[in-house]
């Protein structure tokens, strides 16, 4: 019954309510009590910044109060010592998914409802629900609709987080074995879609690359005609790969989509970052080194220049 009314959860459209956040009050501390919810109070967030060993974290100083329509009032965090990192995206997807935004207080009550390998969850709920990770990942994407989050942004969003439950989840309602299943679908998707990628970059520029395949659905055409084909290709072949997510099909779809779709962007953001992160350490050990670099980068931008305008 639960795992029906699960998936029934997982296409229906929730309507928008931020009452449903409101101010959880304050843990008590230092022998001062703490105040209590009041349901009709807007949710005061006041983080206090924090770095643990050069990474930045935050505490909240007033707690977190969300009413969800299936466990009722949660309350985040149960204790003192909760640290979040806001919007837990990589910093390559943050024009996607910002840090903070719309979406913070359900990115905030996320964090309490699920544990890291080394933290525990930091969550009450006031009737005495245990909450799952997966149960943890649908309130995460009901709450952001309450906020206002777009539908798009949401569901990406949530299959973000699904998938790092089906690879490194704990407190999960499934079975090893159905576990696993998820695992190994999600992993056949993603290295299916990367290899895809490559033969089909590799059959764009006309080029025998190692390990490539060809790709029927772009073959030898003009350039506009198989780039057509390979957003087809991106569309079609997870979507298909989907079916093997089982109940999770779903994010498997939104996941491979993605993947597929961002892959040249994706990997053209990590070049450009993984530089910038080269070029930041080079300036720290070595000033000298880092303009020597720079000169030497300017001077060959000017002779390229002169080479192909003059």
């Amino acid at each position: 019954m639960q795992a029906r009314e699960r998936l029934a959860g997982m296409t229906r459209q929730v309507a928008q309510e931020p009452r449903r956040f409101y101010d959880g009050g304050t843990l008590a501390r230092d022998g001062v009590p703490g105040e209590p919810p009041d349901p009709g109070a807007d949710p005061r967030i006041v983080l206090e910044r924090h770095t643990e060993e050069g990474v930045e974290t935050f505490a909240l100083e007033r707690r977190l109060a969300y009413l969800d329509r299936h466990l009722g009032e949660l309350l985040v965090p149960a204790d003192a010592g909760f640290r979040t990192d806001l919007t837990s995206v990589p910093a390559l997807f943050t024009w996607l998914v910002p840090k903070t935004g719309a979406h913070l207080p359900a990115a905030l009550l996320h964090d309490a409802l699920v544990a890291g390998r080394d933290d525990r969850t930091s969550y009450v709920s006031t009737d005495g629900h245990e909450v799952d990770r997966v149960e943890a990942d649908r309130i995460f994407r009901d709450a952001m609709a309450d906020t206002g989050t777009g539908v798009i942004r949401r569901w990406i969003v949530w299959t973000a987080v699904t998938v790092a439950t089906v690879f490194v989840g704990r407190a999960v309602p499934w079975t090893p074995a159905r576990h696993w299943s998820y695992r190994v679908a999600a992993a056949v998707t993603i290295v299916t879609i990367l290899w895809l990628g490559y033969s089909s970059t590799s059959d764009l520029f006309d080029r025998s690359w190692v390990g490539a395949v060809d790709v029927p659905w772009m073959g030898d055409r003009s350039w506009w005609a198989e780039v057509a084909g390979g957003l087809s290709g991106a569309i079609v072949l997870p979507l298909a790969l989907s079916l093997l997510w089982g109940r999770l099909r779903m994010a498997g779809a939104i996941a491979g989509v993605l993947l597929a779709v961002l892959l040249h962007v994706t990997v053209g953001l990590a070049a450009i970052g993984t530089t910038y992160l080269a070029l930041e350490r080079l300036a720290r050990r070595s000033a000298v080194l880092a303009w020597t670099l720079a000169a030497a980068v300017v001077v060959a931008a000017l002779v390229t220049f002169a080479l192909f305008t003059l």
